[in-house]
């Protein structure tokens, strides 16, 4: 089935890609994106995905049309279904796998249809991606599932589409409380899982020693569920620190982008600043950097590599935080600089 891919690549008009859940996992995905449109040159893509990850992707040039999955609601779900069987699709990639994706994927009776070989999902494929999940980088298992069907990678860089407004939104907010000579430093609380969030007071200790050794501004970004995060960190760095406006999306995402560099935990922000070019040093804990840590050269992170229970990957922490309280802010600012 794959040399029959390669034989009826010109006549590969319409390819779908189904990629869910969180904004990380979606901006992981985007180089791989990529690839497949520079190599089906024939084709347009269209691409199903979550709330609030579609604002990321809607101004790719790449990208065809972004399609909302509502898991919520086996209702739309059902339409959903139905309209992307009648879209009469060449080619649907799979990059997420789950069972609702892999019955989309079946239901869409598309020729070329690949996804991961996971338990109970084989059915709904004739082209397969990697088998092993905790072998690569998040962003590299997509590279390496294109690899497995002979599609060409020829770019490794994470990306995502911002309007012009979203960047304007992000000069004039910097412009109005960084003096203009000021390198500016992102501090992003965020964390999804609560054990993957470092504490406020530990988090806002790493900034100062940063801010206090080099002469910089720092902006603080938060989203849903961070906010009062984010003010226990203003209250500690005081006048070093500003706390950014409740933003969309994509607009934090052009703030990102207007930042020198960034201290985050393992979360979306940490992933979107990747995909803008901004320098990312993570703080992690639970989770594997080698596997979900920033992609790409220019990053690095920071963990307390003696602990034992280092990368447990629970999603409530029952040693409270050790990992991250236990992280001397020294070893944090040697890596930042």
């Amino acid at each position: 089935m794959i040399e029959k891919l390669h034989q009826d690549k010109d006549k590969i008009k319409k390819i779908l890609v189904l990629k869910l859940r969180g904004i990380g996992d979606v901006v992981l995905a985007t180089s791989a994106i990529k690839n497949l449109s520079d190599y089906f040159t024939n084709a347009s893509i269209d691409i199903v995905t979550e709330r609030p990850s579609d604002q990321l992707l809607k101004e790719l040039p790449f990208i065809n049309e972004v399609i909302h999955f509502n898991r919520k609601s086996t209702k739309e779900r059902i339409k959903l279904a139905f309209a992307l069987r009648k879209n009469r699709y060449d080619f649907v990639v799979d990059f997420f796998s789950n069972p609702s994706t892999a019955q989309l994927t079946a239901f869409s009776r598309a020729k070329f249809r690949a996804g991961f070989p996971y338990k109970g999902r084989k059915y709904a494929y004739n082209l397969f991606g990697p088998e092993e999940r905790g072998k690569y980088h998040a962003a590299e298992l997509h590279h390496k599932f294109l690899e497995l069907l002979n599609i060409p990678v020829n770019s490794r860089d994470l990306m995502i589409g911002l309007k012009d407004e979203d960047n304007s939104f992000a000069k004039e907010i910097i412009s109005q409380n960084i003096q203009s000579n000021k390198r500016i430093l992102g501090i992003s609380p965020s964390g999804g899982w609560d054990s993957k969030k470092c504490e406020p007071e530990k988090f806002a200790e790493f900034a100062e020693v940063i801010l206090n050794n080099l002469d910089w501004s720092a902006i603080i970004l938060w989203g849903p569920g961070d906010f009062e995060d984010a003010v226990k960190i203003k209250n500690i760095l005081g006048d070093k620190a500003f706390l950014a406006p409740n933003t969309t999306i994509s607009q934090m995402a052009a703030l990102l982008k207007n930042c020198d560099a960034i201290i985050a935990n393992d979360s979306g922000p940490m992933h979107i600043a990747t995909a803008v070019g901004t320098p990312v040093l993570s703080i992690h804990g639970p989770t594997s950097p080698t596997l979900q840590g920033p992609y790409g050269n220019k990053h690095s992170y920071v963990r307390l590599e003696e602990l034992d229970c280092i990368e447990c990957n629970l999603l409530v922490c029952n040693r409270k935080h050790e990992c991250f309280m236990n992280l001397p802010k020294d070893i944090v600012y040697d890596k930042f600089k």
